[in-house]
């Protein structure tokens, strides 16, 4: 997977890929009309994360796309996911006096990190979470934002801490995770968490977001997961290696591809569950899947569409298009993982709360 051909999926054949640069948030264009060499790299259940709401359990015939699969719908599942938090933060105000906090560290003045920021903000007061935050400036030194995520470990107010990704190039990024208290990492990337979610027997006290927003849906839409072949794309500590370890606990045979594995295609064609996140626009194509497979895509990757208002489109890694006409079951892109990302950061931070403060 190192190096390989691939073509835009798309009625247009003129779109062109647009990188978006997951760091700094840019995107750079590359003017390439039809076909587009992939150069792929390799970045990127201890928690229980079962639904104790009713999964959803009818499909009506709108929610399939025009190839005839299943449309897995994240976007209503994130707005269910809300609703039940909505309920339980009220319920926890009521019977305790104790309001969930959420903490978030900026630094610097990285326009798409602020409205990160902002959107986690807006996600908080819909549900009723408190949000706090503390904005440093891009020079500030590490022990200022270390001095910054003490002050929110000692603070029984907050209950969720996030450090902003990325940090200033002059800061250890590691060692500030590092610094967020366990008990508040909800987002589930301090190394103990990550090391008990490898762990057989062993409980993490909080799942990373993302990944465990694939299973979510995997399990609102009743999708069996026991016994079943799955395939990983990407192998990030943020998504691929966290959603393998998943998979892995709910009894999966789990396979991972990345930039180094050879002949993938052959190994999608086994799966009946995949999983990409591999940041690659319609990499995955309809001959890569196993006819009746369930696709959950990671993947939001802009490319160019002159005819798109905004002078762009997202995409998925997987070919929708293609794929829809041999899965059972599929994201979209937008609408899919992406609103579950948000959901279960604020799920994460109303588990910490009741951790801290006891409450069933």
């Amino acid at each position: 997977m190192a190096s390989m051909m691939f073509t835009d999926c798309s009625s247009t054949t003129t779109s062109r890929l647009i990188h978006l640069n997951r760091s700094s948030g840019t995107f750079l264009l590359r003017q390439c009309v039809g076909q587009l060499r992939l150069q792929t790299t390799a970045s990127g259940r201890g928690c229980c994360i079962r639904s104790s709401s009713s999964p959803i359990s009818s499909i009506s015939a709108d929610t399939k796309s025009e190839g005839g699969a299943i449309v897995i719908d994240g976007k209503a599942v994130a707005k269910k996911i809300r609703d039940e938090i909505t309920i339980e933060v009220s319920r926890m105000k009521e019977s305790i006096g104790v309001i969930p906090g959420l903490a978030v560290i900026l630094v610097g003045d990285r326009k798409d990190s602020a409205t990160y920021v902002r959107n986690k903000k807006k996600a908080c007061d819909s549900v009723g979470i408190k949000s706090f935050e503390v904005r440093l400036a891009e020079d500030s030194s590490e022990e200022e934002v270390l001095k910054s995520v003490s002050g929110f470990n000692d603070d029984p107010s907050v209950h969720g801490i996030l450090v902003q990704l990325p940090l200033p190039s002059h800061m250890d990024e590691q060692n500030i995770l590092n610094a967020v208290s366990i008990e508040k990492d909800v987002d589930g990337f301090h190394p103990l968490n990550i090391g008990r979610l490898a762990m057989r027997g062993r409980e993490p006290l909080f799942v990373p977001c993302t990944p465990k927003g694939c299973i979510e849906l995997l399990h609102r839409y009743n999708i069996e997961i026991k016994g079943k072949r799955a395939v990983v794309i990407g192998r990030s500590n943020i998504v691929g290696m966290p959603a393998a370890l998943l998979l892995q606990r709910e009894d999966a045979t789990v396979s991972i591809i990345h930039s180094r594995t050879k002949n993938p295609e052959e190994i999608t064609r086994e799966a009946d569950i995949i999983i990409s996140a591999v940041g690659q626009p319609n990499m995955v194509r309809g001959s890569w899947i196993k006819p009746g497979a369930v696709l959950i895509d990671v993947g939001i990757n802009p490319v160019e569409d002159p005819s798109a208002a905004r002078g762009y489109r997202l995409v998925g890694d997987i070919c929708y298009e293609e794929a829809s006409k041999v899965a059972s079951a599929i994201t979209p892109v937008p609408g899919g993982v992406g609103p579950m990302t948000i959901a279960m950061l604020l799920s994460n931070t109303l588990t910490s709360a009741k951790r801290i403060h006891n409450f069933q």
